[in-house]
């Protein structure tokens, strides 16, 4: 039951966040200035991913102490929105200490296997914003853990354990993975579906191009 909840949260979370923000996968990564954070911690898509998580938590009934119905939706809303605000304010003080990027670049690359590896990578590593080298994402694990763990606070007896918190920390690690996944191809596929097919340097030329949108979190 724990490992089905997981993947479908996972899968979720990754085609929400990866699909709504993948054309903004373009932009450098840089660190955000505080009013950009709250945007991107209060963007519509924020509230959007934790009604999916707290659907996913509903069918499999967990934690089954809030039960069904709309008051058991409306815990298990309340506690991902809160666990999405927990991680937010951890890892946006920790990657400016560290002096570390915040969002994701997609890869200059062209080759599948290349590009793929690429955007996993990207989940655990990230550029120094004073030098330009890369580094492990402190802030991105910080942040997955330390709400997984921080929410087992508000949550009841059945999930309230160290191990729940490290599985949740886990489940937002592979959701983030996946939404690097989906930036870095979805521009591609968009293209396709509104174009019917492009050449490779068409192809080449509209992965490339830049586009700005607020990206939620996971």
């Amino acid at each position: 039951m724990i490992r089905r909840r997981a993947i479908a949260t996972t899968a979720i979370g990754c085609l929400l966040s990866g699909a709504i923000c993948g054309y903004a996968a373009n932009r450098t990564p840089e660190q955000p200035a505080a009013g950009e954070y709250i945007r991107h911690t209060f963007s519509p898509w924020a509230f959007v991913r934790a009604a999916a998580g707290a659907a996913v938590n509903q069918v499999d009934n967990t934690p089954y102490e809030w039960g069904q119905g709309a008051e058991g939706f409306g815990k298990r809303f309340a506690s991902a929105l809160g666990k999405h605000l927990v991680k937010k304010a951890i890892q946006y003080p920790v990657a400016r200490l560290m002096h570390e990027a915040l969002g994701y670049q997609r890869s200059d690359q062209t080759e599948f296997k290349l590009r793929l590896r690429h955007a996993l990578i990207a989940t655990v590593y990230t550029t120094k914003t004073t030098t330009g080298k890369k580094t492990v994402a402190t802030n991105e694990f910080a942040g997955a853990f330390g709400s997984g763990l921080i929410s087992r606070l508000w949550q009841p007896a059945s999930v309230r354990t160290v191990g729940y918190g490290f599985l949740s920390g886990g489940i937002t690690l592979g959701v983030d993975a996946g939404s690097n996944v989906l930036r870095e191809f979805w521009p591609d596929i968009r293209h396709k579906l509104h174009h019917g097919g492009a050449s490779g340097n068409q192809r080449e030329l509209q992965r490339r191009e830049p586009s700005v949108q607020p990206s939620p979190n996971p």
